[in-house]
């Protein structure tokens, strides 16, 4: 899948999540919880895509998520795809083919997530606001390139990283510790999961089953048949897929919004 609809998913799947939690477990959560919960999910959804790096000195190519923030994160897509490319080949097994880049190994499977949802929830529980506000920066910023991909496209990475900054601080003024901080890690873990998803509905799959052992394979790729699979950036998923992720979150967070809206006018339902 492409950039947009992987953000597009992460917050399609965190409103509709939200809404069924405080439907069925009455889990309710501030407007401010909702909206960073949301925009953290959409980033992390993006997140793995960080693996497909592009050329550094010239801050070209790469996945979209690998451009939010310029040669900054031109040069993290690049360490984190020689990383992914170094553990593929360290566990690699006899069937495994040959690989000349990263992308889709170790951040598309479920230790990665697990291991990103962690460490994030670690991260705030250690060091409080200080690491919350880096971590929403730049999954503000990954949001912001998902999400309005061609606003950011135009108003370049600098106009971007000032808006994700400007963010971050508000809602480092403004979010309350205690139960903010794991939703943060929560919301991360689960865009990562989300993309991988949405990755296996493609035709090149994800090797989500990683480090288990199939046929001499340890970086299977799973994924829907090819006739039945989505091409990236096809029209089924820029218009079906799309329409649809849309059609969720516009629900979802009218179904969030109404009762407090309601319940202001004291009217009953």
């Amino acid at each position: 899948m492409m950039g947009p609809s992987h953000a597009l998913s992460g917050a399609a799947v965190w409103l509709a999540g939200s809404w069924a939690l405080q439907q069925f477990a009455d889990y309710h959560q501030s407007p401010l919880e909702l909206a960073v919960g949301t925009a953290v999910c959409a980033g992390g959804a993006l997140f793995p895509d960080l693996d497909l790096s592009g050329k550094v000195t010239r801050n070209q190519g790469g996945a979209t998520v690998a451009r939010t923030f310029g040669v900054f994160s031109l040069f993290i897509a690049e360490v984190m795809e020689k990383v992914s490319l170094g553990v593929y080949y360290a566990t690699k097994l006899s069937k495994d083919p040959r690989r000349n880049n990263g992308h889709r190994t170790l951040t598309h499977t479920i230790p990665f997530t697990l291991l990103v949802g962690w460490g994030t929830t670690t991260l705030c529980a250690a060091y409080g606001k200080w690491a919350v506000i880096g971590i929403l920066f730049f999954m503000f910023g990954l949001a912001l390139r998902g999400l309005f991909d061609k606003w950011a496209e135009r108003a370049g990475w600098v106009i971007v990283t000032l808006a994700s900054a400007a963010a971050a601080w508000y809602t480092f003024a403004n979010l309350p510790g205690g139960r903010g901080y794991p939703l943060i890690g929560t919301a991360v873990g689960v865009g990562c999961f989300v993309h991988i998803l949405g990755d296996m509905i493609t035709r090149a799959g994800v090797p989500i089953l990683w480090p288990i052992p199939i046929k001499r394979r340890m970086w299977t790729p799973i994924g829907l048949p090819n006739k039945i699979a989505l091409r990236a950036g096809g029209k089924t998923e820029v218009v079906v897929v799309r329409t649809v992720l849309t059609a969720i979150s516009v629900l979802a967070a009218a179904g969030l919004v109404a009762p407090s809206v309601l319940q202001r006018f004291n009217i009953d339902v």
